[in-house]
């Protein structure tokens, strides 16, 4: 188990002191706000330069002027790519791979969480289109930038946003995007989607780890960001269920929520951490590698459908046939 002095409330500025990122470059998905934005900020503060991806070209500006007004001198660029339109997808990573060349670390931050039931450009279930199938396409066509990396300086990472979230559940083989049922309930879709993060992450680390391309999923925590902007009422009071759940169980029972700041913390610990480079696959949470916990009220660890090596190639196998 790889050892960490960092935890919870560890911040990114903790975790990447004395972490030198100059002449590396860093794509961030999602970075025109909260973690990813954070996330953007840490890595360019620390040298790196920094390709902030994100779909809404006003946020996107912002977010880059904001980054630079942190930290003067910082190489950032700044690429629109819309992950619910593979169409959007292909031009981001095209667009990327002819500017960026090597690409030492890929971020796939952005999502959506707990929505009405949508459709992607491509008729795709929103949430497992968006988080999963919008980031596999992006990863798969940076491969080449990655590898080349890789193989000029020792290495590449691929981090994938997971969450606590994949305890909802794992996929819904038969049915992953919701077209023959009427029973839609937002959770169950979300944690499908965050399943997918992190089977994605582990099947990815067996492909391309023998290239020096190494792949993470992390769980953030619970932090307060636009993320949450389809909340309902019910969905909060679904939240609520779970924790008294946990509570049950002998767990605390309580919202433990971190700051953006400690919410990064684990994705820039998955980015750059020696420790972890015997650990490729694994599922971080907490700034550690998360223990295998199959209590359904355990609000911690990671269960073990999202470890299963023989899902997770299924979900490579299929998510290249939906997306072509």
């Amino acid at each position: 188990m790889a050892t960490s002095p960092f935890g919870a409330s560890s911040t990114t500025d903790e975790v990447l002191a004395g972490v030198d990122l100059t002449d590396r470059t860093a794509v961030v998905t999602g970075a025109s706000g909260g973690l990813g934005l954070e996330t953007a900020r840490a890595l360019a503060s620390r040298g790196a330069t920094v390709v902030m991806a994100a779909r809404d070209d006003g946020k996107l500006r912002a977010a880059v002027d904001g980054v630079g007004a942190q930290v003067p001198g910082a190489e950032l660029d700044p690429v629109l790519l819309d992950l619910a339109d593979l169409g959007s997808v292909r031009a981001a990573a095209e667009a990327v791979a002819a500017r960026h060349p090597l690409v030492d670390l890929l971020v796939d931050n952005a999502g959506v969480m707990a929505c009405p039931l949508g459709r992607t450009a491509d008729g795709f279930e929103l949430q497992f289109g968006t988080n999963h199938l919008g980031h596999f396409l992006f990863t798969t066509l940076l491969h080449d930038p990655l590898a080349a990396a890789a193989a000029e300086h020792g290495g590449a990472r691929v981090v994938v946003l997971s969450s606590g979230g994949h305890r909802m559940g794992g996929i819904r083989w038969d049915d992953p995007n919701y077209e023959r049922t009427d029973e839609y309930f937002n959770w169950d879709a979300y944690g499908q989607a965050k399943t997918a993060n992190a089977l994605f992450a582990l099947e990815l680390d067996r492909r391309w780890s023998p290239e020096g391309i190494q792949a993470y999923s992390v769980h953030p925590g619970m932090i307060i960001t636009d993320l949450g902007r389809h909340l309902r009422a019910e969905d909060l009071e679904f939240m609520a269920s779970v924790r008294r759940t946990d509570e049950r169980s002998g767990g605390t029972g309580a919202i433990s929520f971190k700051s953006v700041e400690e919410g990064a913390a684990t994705t820039v610990w998955a980015a750059t951490a020696a420790e972890l480079v015997d650990h490729g696959g694994a599922y971080l949470e907490d700034c550690h590698v998360a223990e295998a916990v199959d209590d359904p009220a355990a609000t911690h660890g990671v269960r073990s459908w999202a470890r299963d090596p023989e899902a997770a190639a299924r979900l490579w196998d299929l998510s290249e046939r939906l997306v072509g």
